[in-house]
């Protein structure tokens, strides 16, 4: 007499994940794989074969998610910026009675992301000389954060807790680039700079007194 089998035995497994990647994990492959890479070699360096082989993907197959090397590097950039505004703690344009430990958690949110993606970062300022889509691009996150400081500084200055002085978006505009190129020498090691544990401290200190205790203009 045959036996019929348990029902447990012909009930198709459930929980098993399909072996063959995603989409979303083979663009994510490609992206580590860069960003991996970066690490020893410029981007000039690194081919599309070797992002491919890094990825387990064949070359037509990368072909499907990037159009090129750079626009990697353009998902990269994306990708560390959204990184770095998600960490920064609240709003700019909302900042709390003592605004100290608010000002120092967003530099400082800023600062750690772009550490912790410093090959990605140097890859990009690299690229900004050259590669008109970057230089794009960076330029678009460079007027969302000076508006966004814009909008504290004059928040600040509405409320009374800072005194007038320069345009608000002037003096944004040269904190925020200050930021920028503190941050990008530090990370190069370029002579002079900065060491990484004073850099936020010391950015810290040039925000605080800009805005709330500006120097008295000569007569």
């Amino acid at each position: 007499m045959t036996e019929t089998p348990a029902k447990d035995s012909i009930r198709p497994r459930r929980g098993r994940r399909d072996s063959r990647p995603s989409g979303d994990d083979r663009e994510r492959a490609i992206l580590a794989t860069a960003e991996r890479l970066l690490g020893g070699r410029a981007l000039d360096e690194i081919s599309i074969d070797d992002l491919a082989r890094g990825a387990g993907i064949s070359r037509p197959t990368f072909y499907f998610y990037f159009a090129s090397k750079e626009a990697v590097l353009l998902s990269l950039i994306d990708r560390v910026v959204a990184e770095a505004d998600a960490g920064s703690e609240g709003r700019l344009e909302e900042l709390p009675a003592d605004p100290t430990a608010h000002w120092r958690s967003t530099i400082d949110a800023f600062f750690a992301t772009f550490r912790a993606h410093r090959a990605v970062t140097l890859a990009a300022a690299r690229a900004h000389g050259t590669n008109r889509e970057v230089q794009e691009l960076w330029a678009r996150v460079m007027e969302n954060w000076i508006r966004r400081a814009t909008a504290a500084i004059t928040a600040e200055r509405t409320r009374g807790a800072a005194p007038e002085g320069p345009p608000a978006r002037d003096l944004a505009i040269a904190l925020t680039s200050m930021n920028e190129r503190v941050l990008l020498a530090t990370f190069a090691a370029d002579q002079p700079s900065l060491a990484e544990p004073e850099a936020v401290n010391t950015l810290l200190h040039i925000w605080l007194n800009a805005i709330y205790h500006p120097p008295t203009p000569p007569h």
